[in-house]
Order: C-alpha cells, then structure tokens, then sequence
C-alpha cells in the first residue's frame, strides 16, 4: 500500500540528546560516569518520567534508593538543557525538504511532559508537524507499549498500512512493524535519504 504518512521519533533521530553532554565534563571520569549511567540514573528510571511520573518525583524516589549520590541525582534533571545538545542537520534537512510534499508528518516520541516544551521552543523544525505530535509523558504511554501507536493512528485517523515509522530504538521498530507500519530503524551512520528512496520516497 502507497505510504501517506511519515512518523518520526526525535531523540537520535531529529535530536542528538545524551546525559554524557552533561556529565562527561561533572565527573571528569568517564568510569565513574558510565556506573552512575548505568546503575544510578539508567535509562529505566528516565524512562518513567518519559511515561509521565513528575521530574520531582523521580529525583526524590531516586535520592531515597541511592542517598550517596543525591548530587549527581539533583543535577540531572536541573542540566537536562546541556544534555540536548543539537539537532541532526542531514535528518532535520530532510524533514524540511519532507514538509514540501505531500505526505503527512507525524511526530511519535518518548519525552518528559516538563521538558518537552523546551525543545519546542528551541528547534524551530517542530512547527514543521503543526501539533500533531504524540508525546509519551502527557499521555502516560510509553513506547514499545502498543497502544501509545494507537493513540496516533485514531487522533488523527490514519492506518498503520499506509504509514512509515523512523525510530532508532530496535524494540520501538519491532513493535511498530508487528502493528503494520512500515519502519526505517535510524543508526549513527543512516543515510535516511537512501533509506526513503528505497520506499519510493523521494525528498
């Protein structure tokens, strides 16, 4: 079926965000930084406030877990801004050239309720898709979880079949394929335009 609609997600693929921004230059060791990544503030914790527990919240039950890095926990969420560091020019310029055809832009992402609005102030390329974005945190959903692609597909009435969905997280494109999504899975070194081209989207 002819693709209609193009739904992208945005950190790692529209937006270069990382906490290591931030704090590869708080600790000055890289070691000690990836442990705290890994095991202290892991992606699993952010993830929660991505599905829409409060930034507060979160810090609190965290610093009650691990009381010994209640520094390094507090300074998370309050330096979030140098953690998103830019966008991706080549997938940003793409999305432009996008906005000039006829296709439908969709925006599906997993983000923070508090800090979204941040980044939609800064990077003028959100007006591109004119509100119709699905954020996990004001819609206490989260990607892989089906039913936050559900939210998408009714709100703006669309079918999966005549859909492509562009994401970097393996576990978002496997989840969006089993729905009947067309999918491009976004790594570092993806040529999204050749990847499009290959669908028979040219930009």
């Amino acid at each position: 079926m002819e693709i209609k609609n193009i739904i992208f997600d945005f950190g790692g693929v529209l937006v270069d965000w990382n906490p290591r921004y931030f704090f590869k230059d708080y600790f000055n060791d890289d070691e000690k930084m990836e442990y705290f990544l890994q095991h202290i503030a892991q992606s699993e914790w952010n993830e929660e406030q991505d599905r829409g527990r409060s930034l507060a919240e979160g810090t609190e039950l965290q610093v009650k877990k691990f009381p010994e890095w209640e520094k390094e926990l507090r300074a998370y969420y309050d330096n979030w801004t140098v953690m998103l560091k830019s966008d991706i020019p080549q997938n940003v310029d793409i999305l432009r050239r996008l906005a000039t055809t006829d296709y439908h832009l969709f925006g599906l992402t997993n983000w923070s309720e508090e800090t979204f609005p941040y980044a939609l102030e800064n990077y003028d390329f959100f007006q591109i898709f004119d509100g119709k974005i699905v954020v996990s945190g004001t819609e206490k959903l989260i990607k892989p979880d089906p039913k936050i692609w559900h939210v998408l597909l009714e709100r703006y009435n669309i079918q999966a079949s005549e859909s492509l969905f562009i994401d970097d997280n393996p576990k978002n494109i496997e989840m969006a394929a089993s729905l009947g999504f067309k999918t491009i899975k976004i790594n570092p070194d993806t040529d999204l335009e050749q990847e499009l081209a290959g669908m028979g989207i040219k930009v």
